[in-house]
């Protein structure tokens, strides 16, 4: 149980600062509420490859490393796209900041929820 409420909290923060970046009045744009989708993207190719893969095996999975390796270029995009707009003068530097505070607790939290409900015994969120 502490597990899940330090998770919520964690997910809470970083979304308080990717709102902080977008409604703060000096800022007032809310172009960075794109990197909602990568949140939303991020979990899926592995929670897909979890689903398909047999864990039964030690030896190295294609699958699970395509997974792996397209999660990591929707969470470098998700780092990626609000520098792509403070480049492109769409927002300011600081709410650039703000939103990159808010993608690493939330990328964080996100990892958390698999390490701590990943694991194969009775209470686990893999019958997703």
């Amino acid at each position: 149980v502490a597990a899940l409420i330090t998770l919520s909290f964690g997910g809470a923060v970083g979304l308080m600062f990717l709102m902080l970046g977008c409604a703060l009045p000096q800022y007032n744009q809310y172009w960075p509420l794109f990197v909602l989708f990568f949140y939303i993207l991020s979990p899926i190719p592995y929670c897909i490859a979890r689903r398909l893969v047999d864990d039964t095996d030690a030896t190295s999975n294609a699958c699970k490393e395509l997974a792996i390796f397209l999660t990591t270029g929707i969470v470098v995009s998700a780092f990626g796209l609000p520098i792509v707009f403070a480049r492109a003068e769409l927002i300011y530097w600081g709410a650039c900041a703000l939103v990159l505070t808010g993608n690493t607790v939330i990328f964080a939290t996100i990892l958390g929820f698999f390490l701590v409900f990943g694991s194969n015994d009775d209470f686990s969120w893999q019958q997703w």
